[in-house]
């Protein structure tokens, strides 16, 4: 039965204006992006199939382009949709940290690391650079690694820390494998790099590790 003749209440569209888009499942978010169906199955059904095929909502909006331009139902052009979505959610979350604003809540923190460094495939280390009020001043991708971890060297976060005139800074990385539990690599890390900015009297607030769920908060368990 085609999505036109569904009740009211059970149409996604009809159902997001009536009671929020939180009401309605991955597969029908899905199928109000997909607009239509093919022969023989609605645009849920569609939706369903592909949360399927990539095991879930972030497998799929993480899905490489030549891999997701093979689906059935999606292209080129709505792989292009995509991205843009994506890329609109993630400025979406960086305005809650315009450079100059104070930092005033740990959760759109958070947040703003997490949309940016969640999904990369390899170890990003990054740096967010804050003035004497804790006003945003830039967040910087400092260092790469593999899948297994980054080489980063205090020397140099000192120094682009100096270079924007921060009075304090966040530290953050991400685990490409999901888990954010921190490593004891992970803890030296912080402890050199709070020993190394205090030099320069730079205080570290905190060191957020970017995983799969929320995040872990270095300063949130005492480790700073």
């Amino acid at each position: 039965m085609p999505i036109s003749d569904w009740p009211d209440s059970e149409r996604p569209r009809e159902k997001l204006l009536e009671r929020g888009p939180a009401a309605l499942s991955d597969a029908e978010l899905l199928a109000i992006f997909l607009r239509t169906g093919t022969a023989g199955r609605t645009a849920v059904d569609m939706g369903r199939e592909l949360l399927s095929r990539f095991g879930g909502l972030r497998g799929l909006l993480g899905a490489p382009r030549e891999h997701l331009c093979q689906a059935p139902g999606l292209g080129p052009a709505k792989y292009a949709q995509l991205q843009a979505v994506m890329e609109m959610a993630r400025r979406f979350m960086g305005e809650e940290l315009h450079r100059g604003e104070a930092l005033t809540s740990p959760d759109a923190t958070r947040r703003f690391l997490a949309a940016h460094l969640r999904d990369i495939p390899y170890e990003v280390f990054a740096c967010l650079f804050l003035d004497n009020r804790h006003r945003v001043i830039e967040l910087v991708e400092l260092f790469r690694g593999t899948i297994n971890g980054a080489s980063v060297y205090p020397r140099e976060v000192v120094r682009a820390a100096l270079e924007r005139n921060a009075a304090a800074v966040i530290l953050c990385h991400n685990h490409p494998s999901g888990c954010a539990e921190p490593s004891e690599a992970d803890r030296r890390l912080t402890r050199r790099l709070c020993d190394a900015l205090a030099l320069v009297d730079i205080r570290v607030l905190d060191h957020i590790v970017v995983g799969d769920g929320p995040g872990v908060s270095f300063a949130e368990r005492g480790l700073i």
